[in-house]
């Protein structure tokens, strides 16, 4: 555990549910962890009690990756934590694939609706018809402008054009949308829905003061920082400065919320966490500052700034899109100033007139 890490505290200590069975970690509300195939090895869902149309049942957040692993895991879950009671809803937090990709499937599996933003579900669908925007000759363009110019790894990205469908195959014909106050009664209970920005098109999180639970999704992680990033299908997004307004919106509820993130541990400590990604972030953008008073940089330049240990093909090409963000988020304060290349590069130089 790092240092930061023992600022917060973990009520369930290091207890993690085992496969195909739950963990209660507030009344009516079951932990599910399931596996990823990714550096980032796993996703949190959650079983919460409910009643709806006056069918006593559960209701599901997040979904993981359609794969047969998960599916198995799922119908195990099935037999095991459902107390002979039926799936009532699906709940989405956004439309990343390890959150919605199974939405389909379990919609289908159980007859009921999807519950989601209106943004991310058509951001969603369209990815499922075509994939363009997040992998394939766009984004191997995109990258490049930005200074990843490896050929070989080029050809990789223009390569990637069905990886959003291989994890998220298709979504419920139909949804339920929710947005930023939308009140959810589950379980008897109010669970309110709060906007979030930057890591995903419009993440909800889901809180229930009655509880004193947040389901915080991917917006607040208690290990990691969430991954904000700038995608080609909005070049010149600032994508930072909405994940860092996103995250003080949280601010407003108690210290004690037991917050249950996507991934990593149940734990409590919400401000504290608050203001520990506030400052990395802080940190990060005063390195790049400096990077660029240096030399000009590039996106890919400034990963060894931003990233201490190696990376591989898959890691990097999260890492260039955060990368682009803190630099947009120094470009739109007018710290540096950003100039094409006769390369067709994007670099940024620190301004003389930049505040520290």
């Amino acid at each position: 555990m790092n240092l930061q890490e023992a600022q917060l505290h973990y009520p369930l200590a290091n207890t993690l549910p085992p496969s195909g069975a739950c963990i209660e970690v507030a009344p009516g509300v079951k932990w599910i962890r399931m596996a990823l195939p990714f550096a980032l090895d796993h996703i949190n869902l959650w079983l919460l009690r409910d009643e709806l149309d006056g069918v006593a049942g559960w209701s599901i957040v997040d979904c993981c990756i359609d794969a047969p692993a998960s599916r198995a895991q799922w119908e195990l879950l099935f037999e095991q934590e459902l107390e002979g009671l039926p799936v009532l809803r699906v709940i989405a937090t956004h439309m990343h694939p390890d959150h919605i990709g199974l939405a389909h499937w379990l919609c289908g599996r159980w007859q009921v609706g999807l519950w989601v933003s209106g943004t991310d579900y058509y951001v969603a669908r369209n990815l499922c018809a075509e994939d363009t925007a997040l992998s394939g000759d766009m984004s191997a363009d995109f990258m490049y402008a930005h200074g990843w110019s490896s050929p070989e790894d080029m050809a990789r990205i223009r390569l990637r054009s069905d990886f959003y469908r291989s994890l998220v195959p298709q979504l419920p014909s139909t949804y339920h949308r929710m947005q930023d106050g939308t009140l959810l009664l589950i379980g008897g209970r109010e669970w309110r829905c709060i906007s979030g920005f930057g890591h995903a098109p419009e993440h909800l999180a889901l809180y229930c003061a009655a509880s004193g639970v947040l389901i915080s999704g991917d917006m607040v992680l208690p290990r990691i920082s969430t991954n904000v990033s700038v995608y080609p299908q909005e070049p010149e997004s600032d994508a930072l400065a909405l994940f860092l307004m996103s995250i003080d919106k949280f601010r407003a509820l108690p210290a004690d919320t037991l917050v249950l993130p996507s991934h990593g541990k149940p734990f409590t400590g919400l401000h504290t966490r608050i203001d520990q990604l506030q400052t990395h972030h802080a940190d990060r953008l005063a390195e790049l500052q400096a990077a660029c008073s240096a030399a000009p940089c590039s996106a890919f330049d400034v990963l060894p700034v931003l990233f201490k240990r190696p990376l591989d093909f898959h890691q990097t090409t999260f890492a260039m899109g955060e990368a682009i963000a803190h630099l947009h988020w120094l470009w739109f304060t007018q710290r540096v100033l950003r100039t094409r290349h006769p390369d067709g590069v994007y670099r940024f130089t620190t301004r003389a007139d930049a505040p520290a």
